[in-house]
Formats: C-alpha cells, sequence, structure tokens
C-alpha cells in the first residue's frame, strides 16, 4: 500500500472559466442555470469545490456581482455544503471589479499573487491589487487559493502567510500548462512541491493541468498525496478526438484516479476539515 492510501482527495471542478465557449463545447455552462446544473452533477460525480467564474450573455467573460450572487444562491440550494470558490482572475475584469463580488462572502477564492504571461496578454497582479485583494478576504473571511504559474509566486505566497498577509490555512495550486507560463513538465513540479513542503510544511496544495495536461497533472497530485482540479474551464476534450460531454465527465475521470491510488473522494464536509473551513 504507498503512502498516499486512504488519504481523503479533494476534488475541484472548474465548471466555466473566461475563455471556453459553446463554439469551443456545446457542454460549457454560460448561463446561471447552466452552471448550477453542471456543479450539481459535479458535485454528485465527486467535486466538493466549484471553481466559479460567471459570463454575459453573448457568453463574454463578467465580474458583475449580481451574477455572482445569483449563481451563488442556486448553488448553496442545490449543491448543499459545497465549497464556493469565486475567480478574482484577470480576464474578467481590470483592477478593484476583479474583487467586486467578495462581499458575497464566498468559501473561498481564487488569489495571483504576481504576474505572468498568458497565450496573448500579460496576466497582471501587481503587489497593491494582491494586498488589496488579500485585505478584502480578511475582511469577509474567505479562504484564499494562491494560483501560482511560476515558483516565484509559490515563494511569495508563502512570505505572504508568514506575514499574516493571507487569511486561514495557506492553500497553493499549482497552474501547468498555461501557454507562455510554466508547461506541465514532471521535474518542475517535483519542485514544486518539494519546496511547499519543505517551506511550508502545514500547507495544503492541489494542482490543476490545462488542455491536454488536464489529465496528466490530475494523476501526478492524486499519486503524490495532494488534490487536484478538472472541469471545462481547463480542458473541453477527454482526448483528441471526442469532447468532454460535462463538467462531471471530467471529474468522474479524476474520481477514477483516485480509485487505482487507493485515495477516497472527499465529501464536501471532510473537504472543509482539511481546509479549515466553516461548516456548510
Amino acid at each position: 500500500m504507498s503512502d498516499v492510501a486512504g488519504k481523503p482527495c479533494i476534488l475541484c471542478c472548474a465548471i466555466t472559466g473566461s475563455v471556453p465557449r459553446k463554439s469551443d463545447n456545446p457542454a460549457v455552462p454560460i448561463t446561471v442555470s447552466e452552471q448550477v446544473e453542471s456543479s450539481h452533477a459535479a458535485v454528485e460525480a465527486g467535486a466538493s469545490i466549484i471553481h466559479a467564474h460567471v459570463r454575459n450573455a453573448d457568453e463574454t467573460p463578467s465580474s458583475d456581482p449580481e451574477k455572482f450572487a445569483a449563481l451563488k444562491e442556486g448553488l448553496e440550494k442545490h449543491c448543499p455544503g459545497v465549497i464556493i470558490q469565486f475567480s478574482t482572475g484577470g480576464r474578467s475584469g481590470a483592477g478593484k471589479e476583479r474583487g467586486g463580488m467578495l462581499s458575497l462572502r464566498p468559501d473561498m477564492a481564487s488569489l495571483s499573487v504576481g504576474s505572468n504571461n498568458f497565450p496573448t496578454r500579460v496576466y497582471e497582479n501587481s503587489p497593491d491589487l494582491v494586498a488589496w485583494l488579500s485585505e478584502e478576504m480578511q475582511r469577509y473571511d474567505i479562504m484564499p487559493e494562491v494560483e501560482a504559474f511560476d515558483l516565484s509566486h509559490i515563494l511569495q505566497a508563502i512570505k505572504l502567510q508568514g506575514d499574516g498577509k493571507l487569511h486561514k490555512k495557506l492553500y497553493v495550486q499549482f497552474v501547468m500548462g498555461v501557454k507562455n507560463a510554466m508547461p506541465a513538465d514532471r521535474a518542475i513540479f517535483d519542485i514544486y512541491l518539494q519546496e511547499v513542503t519543505r517551506r511550508a510544511p502545514e500547507a495544503v496544495w492541489c494542482a490543476a493541468g490545462i488542455g491536454a495536461a488536464q489529465i496528466v497533472v490530475n494523476e501526478w497530485a492524486i499519486a503524490a498525496g495532494g488534490h487536484t482540479r478538472a472541469g471545462l474551464e481547463d480542458n473541453v476534450r477527454l482526448d483528441r478526438d471526442r469532447l468532454a460531454p460535462s463538467n462531471a465527465a471530467l471529474i468522474e475521470r479524476a474520481a477514477e484516479i483516485c480509485a487505482r491510488y487507493d485515495r477516497p473522494v472527499a465529501t464536501s464536509a471532510q473537504a472543509r476539515e482539511i481546509l479549515g473551513l466553516r461548516a456548510g
């Protein structure tokens, strides 16, 4: 039996994102009702965190707090207990607009603590904006999920946590496979894990792979004892020839990997306990 056998694995479902559209995959949920329905199926498949963006009617990304409020209400009604994580990512708004929904008090919110290149633009996260978003998360009792696109982001997150700037337990997600950022490279993954373990042994970590790297990074994370993310935000395909029929299908695939490594899929209650979140 491996060292990770029996350790619950948190599965996060990134349901929509800011980029994929219906033209890429008709299963991408755009409206709030589609997002709630897709999330419900993903939760039944094993997801305990729903990572949420919202969209306008024309499918462009939005940071409208009213849309986030409607989504939160729907998730609380139809997916009771699930951990709701709002995105503060930079594709859906500029500056403080990105955190305008934090007053809704989701359980968690994504936080990028440094800048990097995306496929066609710079993903800018200035120190002032990072500080403001962190303060808002503390103000509204929201746990940050640090999105690490580079090793420097991991080191900065550990520093911010040590300085008391990040609310609650340190939770870091390795994001690998974004074009022009960090590739999905096993040696780099091992360095990330080594540095988190060495510098912040109490931290909780997960990993996400983009595109074809999703299933690869899922397996690396599960085999190494961490947690992982899947969903149509990151990857719209099951393989080169088949579109993913749903978010649930991608979560089911991650759950199958968990079974191979004798890791139970964490319930929402277990995930809340692991992360130190209030009861749902």
